[in-house]
């Protein structure tokens, strides 16, 4: 019995219960190292025909003995490589390999703790192996941290075979079920599904012959070997990807938008990701999780890569397969180095130039994305003082006074010669927007305005500041009430003002409204939208409100009549009415709806 070469036995312990949080991963783990083995044979065949063979992988179980094999009929070890490989934890003859064939892609067992994960699971180890071109096979058996043993036996052709004597069920795992057919599959098809050589077992089904039935036991090959993303440009039509998003992510909707491509350049990637048709329940909830999944050469590393994409990008799904990010020694997690963050870098790019590219050839699909998952966008545009806005400016769209959705650039494309500004007024809705009397007049020039109907929409135009050179003003500005000599009214709105008390910063009359007799605005740099998401947030910041009169309208009529006949009761009485009445034109609560109740009742 020989002893491992590692520092101490401790090591392996901390590899089997504590470097790999799931169990499960062991397969994963001993196919990637059966797949290196094969792509080092493959590698040797291009010069060496007497290497060229079908090479496979294949796994068989028996239940009854509690054992489960995984074989292959790649390059296979001999003595000295199983004593350096198997007996020295952390020694990989793969990364050897590589080193001295730089230009041989997808060997992932970089690091030589792969194989240890087999014994999370098994009590004893037993690998034969013969290696290519010798003439001798061996047997290393391991029931773990005790040490091993290497013995020569005769093996008839190169390759290795792993066996695995399951530990015994008990509460923590039933270490049976990895010899069920169906989770064996379910792990390959989860982890291995795209190495590139078949992995491949038996599998009995009932026949029928002669009204009798009979086991027939035939090969199967668990794993589709070709990924769909690494098939050539164009050679997957859109139902295909379609089919495979559906299955894969279990969508009950075709996605909106699907993006395959082949990255080059500082680092290689392939990607395919799309955009659901409808937003996940929980999506904006803490609860949601945001990531890619990544694979390395067709190996499932992590099913929810959240370093991939920032915030703002959580709906897209889908997966990244590269060869070149760095993977700690389980090959779970990953190091936070200089690769993820250029593969980070490259794929927000390359998605921002894609919904780019669908915005401008597929409009209808465009803002279906926006309602669905435009919030996000928003939120990367005023996120973090705005660093990411010109990024994101030109995708955004909003509803408009045109009619229809539209970009910054399209508003701008359709202004007046003599426009300084672009327009835009907040509210809950589109028909409540429509019923504010601050548009009014606006509109009546013959000016385009933008509807902001959600909550962020005010503070996206306060950070984004301009849009080529033309400053974004809401339509409830101060500056649109510039053209009224309140002096002549100066009493009146006096009187109305002590009237509401603290509920109003001032009361002026207006030159903005036409049809309304009312509208509330707010001075200073807290507006009424921006009032409601503070008290959303549960903030107490307030506006400083001012409610805005129609010199124009019978209403006010009556007022000069009441201030003339100096009739204090009907004016509080009738300020705090048109007060409530401004307050449902804004779409905003009425402090007390029983009171307005008392007032119309007296009014009337």
């Amino acid at each position: 019995m020989k002893k491992f070469k590692a520092e101490s036995q401790r090591l392996l312990e901390l590899m089997i219960n504590s470097i790999y949080t799931n169990k499960e991963i062991f397969l994963r783990e001993l196919i990637s190292n059966a797949s290196d083995a094969l792509d080092k044979l493959h590698f040797i065949s291009l010069t060496d025909s007497d290497a060229t063979r079908d090479f496979c992988i294949f796994i068989s179980a028996d239940k009854e003995a509690r054992t489960l094999t995984i074989m292959d009929n790649g390059i296979g070890m001999n003595e000295k490589e199983l004593d350096e490989n198997l007996g020295t934890i952390a020694k990989s003859g793969t990364l050897a390999f590589k080193k001295e064939n730089e230009n041989e892609e997808g060997l992932i067992g970089q690091f030589g703790v792969g194989f240890y994960s087999a014994f999370m699971v098994a009590d004893k180890v037993t690998v034969i192996t013969r290696k290519y071109g010798d003439p001798a096979g061996y047997m290393w058996e391991s029931t773990g941290v005790e040490g091993y043993s290497i013995t020569p036996i005769d093996k008839e052709d190169c390759g290795t075979t792993v066996i695995l004597h399951l530990k015994p069920d008990d509460d923590d795992c039933k270490y049976i079920k990895f010899t069920e057919e169906y989770e064996i599959a379910e792990l390959i098809k989860k982890y291995s599904d795209y190495i590139r050589y078949p992995i491949q077992t038996y599998r009995t089904r009932k026949e029928k012959v002669d009204d009798k039935e009979r086991d027939v036991t035939e090969t199967v090959t668990l794993n589709s070997m070709t990924a769909i993303w690494k098939r050539p440009k164009g050679s997957v039509t859109r139902e295909e990807f379609d089919a495979f998003i559906k299955s894969k992510y279990y969508e009950f909707e075709s996605p909106l938008a699907v993006f395959n491509a082949a990255i080059e350049g500082n680092i290689n990637y392939n990607m395919l990701v799309y955009i659901p048709a409808k937003a996940p329940i929980n999506y904006y909830s803490k609860e949601y999780r945001k990531g890619l999944e990544l694979y390395s050469s067709g190996v499932l590393i992590t099913d929810c890569c959240s370093e991939l994409l920032p915030d703002y990008l959580g709906f897209v799904k889908g997966l990244i397969d590269t060869p070149e990010v760095s993977l700690n020694i389980s090959r779970e997690l990953l190091q936070k180095d200089r690769q993820l963050h250029i593969i980070a870098d490259s794929l927000e790019k390359k998605i921002l130039a894609e919904l780019k590219k669908l915005m401008e050839s597929d409009r209808a699909c465009y803002e279906k994305i926006m309602k669905e998952f435009g919030l996000s966008l928003k939120f990367g545009a005023y996120n973090n003082f705005g660093e990411k806005k010109d990024k994101i400016k030109d995708l955004l769209l909003f509803e408009s006074s045109a009619g229809k959705m539209t970009s910054f650039k399209e508003y701008i494309e359709r202004m007046k010669p003599e426009q300084e500004f672009i327009y835009y007024v907040c509210g809950r809705s589109l028909d409540g927007i429509k019923k504010m009397p601050q548009t009014e007049k606006i509109l009546s020039d013959g000016y385009e305005i933008l509807y902001l109907t959600e909550h962020i929409d005010e503070f996206v135009m306060k950070i984004l500041d301009e849009y080529d050179g033309k400053k974004f003003k809401s339509v409830s500005d101060k500056e649109f009430n510039t053209d009224t000599d309140n002096k002549q009214y100066e009493t009146l709105c006096e009187k109305l003002k002590n009237a509401l008390g603290d509920e109003v910063k001032a009361v002026r009359v207006s030159s903005r409204l036409k049809s309304a007799p009312v509208c509330i605005t707010a001075d200073g740099q807290i507006s009424l939208e921006m009032e409601r998401v503070f008290s959303a947030m549960g903030d107490s910041i307030k506006a400083e409100r001012v409610l805005e009169l129609n010199p124009e309208h019978p209403v006010f009529k009556k007022l000069l009549d009441f201030e003339t006949e100096n009739n204090e009761d009907k004016l509080a009485l009738y300020a705090k009415a048109l007060y409530n009445i401004a307050l449902l034109y804004e779409g905003m609560p009425l402090k007390d709806g029983g009171s307005l109740a008392e007032i119309i009742e007296k009014l009337l």
